[in-house]
């Protein structure tokens, strides 16, 4: 049996040398004549850990890190490919107290499987929602996302399922899908783990809602910063449309539907969904007056569902669960998990993902161990950052509001201390 070494292309565990430690792997490998298959996995959102390399074992695959190229001789010394006893070793990815209380749905494989391989995706249950979904009829689909409860993630928190349901019922010859993948808002990096990570989970989503609401043709429309999640995305793209995921005939049905990436110039504003979209149409990105809605009139004049990359990643898990399993996450009017991005003057940065309903002390304090300067939060008498972003962007003052629930709406959480 070849050993597995899965080592990060995640952007994240780039920036902390992980393109290094992999070119240290394969050089000792070839040293001391070892035969392993280096698999480039995206990240599992532990980036104090990070570059994290894991081994698959007889019993699992187990975690070491965070690694640099010079522990790579210790790590061969130590037979880390048996899951060997060294100062790095982190056991069980899965067993890490930041991972094993979360509730992964959205991200479930992200760090996991090969993000370009679509048979690892499938073997980790990809596709299957897409599978659900081809064997119901549009309103059928359109009525179980609305049924599960699930909002906007990119701010606003707009029901879904309704932004679906009237371009549904607006008649025109072409429809379009576009992905805001223009992550723009300091502090957040959802949107880009799930494009390097788990790029099909996307590709997916979109291939369902452009089959529910009679669209053609999709556009992930990905800001100019995220050359790496521009790579993955086309890659897999590629290996979709090479396997009739997406085309004339989607898995051998009669609907019909390709999508493509556009990259933006890096203007802020076209993180506003009308902006983008005159970006898209190859005008200078401005805001739009509304009425017409993008929905009834959007790209090229004609109805268009305009989704935040989380949205659409976390519909293929309620057409493969169902509305129900969906909705038995979360709180109020808020259902399903969230990603909350954890980062700056935090012991454990990272992404954690939970249903709705954790307190901000749990999340600093800890979930993320506190500040990693050590010093105390300084919640008394001043307020602490919590970027709901966008328009919904608010601040919580100190004491007892920083100690309180998040609000029943579904904003796009990322807390930097």
């Amino acid at each position: 049996m070849t050993a597995k070494i899965y080592v990060p292309r995640d952007s994240g565990a780039l920036a902390l040398g992980a393109e290094k430690v992999a070119t240290a792997i394969a050089r000792e490998l070839g040293l001391r004549g070892i035969e392993a298959q280096i698999v480039r996995n995206g990240s599992r959102g532990l980036y104090w850990l990070e570059p994290m390399v894991e081994v698959e074992t007889p019993a699992g695959r187990v975690a070491y890190g965070p690694v640099k190229p010079s522990d790579v001789p210790s790590l061969f010394d130590s037979n880390f490919l048996s899951g060997g006893p060294h100062p790095l070793f982190l056991g069980k990815p899965e067993e890490i107290p930041f991972l094993a209380r979360q509730t992964r749905l959205t991200f479930a494989r992200c760090g996991i499987t090969d993000p370009v391989s679509l048979e690892d995706y499938q073997a980790h249950g990809g596709l299957r929602g897409l599978r659900n979904a081809l064997s119901m009829a549009p309103l059928q689909i359109v009525e179980q996302v609305t049924e599960s409860g699930l909002r906007g993630r990119g701010g606003a928190g707009f029901p879904t399922g309704i932004k679906w349901k009237t371009v549904l019922d607006t008649r025109a010859a072409q429809k379009y899908i576009v992905c805001n993948a223009d992550e723009g808002d300091s502090g957040t990096f959802a949107d880009r783990m799930i494009m390097e990570g788990d790029p099909f989970v996307l590709i997916e989503g979109m291939a369902i809602a452009g089959i529910a609401v009679g669209a053609t043709k999709g556009y992930i429309y990905l800001r100019s910063e995220y050359p790496h999640a521009e790579q993955v995305l086309n890659e897999a793209i590629a290996a979709a449309r090479k396997a009739g995921v997406l085309g004339s005939s989607v898995l051998g049905s009669q609907y019909a539907f390709d999508m493509e990436v556009r990259v933006g110039a890096g203007a802020y504003v076209c993180g506003e969904e009308t902006a983008l979209l005159d970006s898209l149409e190859g005008k200078r990105g401005m805001v739009r007056a509304k009425p017409p809605l993008p929905a009834h009139e959007g790209l090229f004049g004609k109805p268009t569902v305009i989704n935040n990359v989380i949205s659409l990643a976390s519909v293929p898990i309620i057409m493969d669960k169902g509305a129900a399993y969906y909705r038995d996450f979360g709180m109020g009017r808020s259902r399903g998990t969230i990603p909350i991005q954890i980062a700056g003057n935090v012991k454990h940065g990272g992404l954690f993902e939970a249903a709705f309903g954790l307190t901000l002390g749990e999340i600093v304090d800890d979930i993320g161990g506190g500040t990693a300067t050590g010093r105390p939060r300084r919640d008394r008498g001043r307020y602490r950052r919590r970027d709901g972003h966008g328009p919904a962007g608010a601040r919580s003052a100190g004491g007892r509001a920083a100690r309180g629930l998040f609000p029943a709406r579904p904003l796009r959480y990322a807390v930097r201390l």
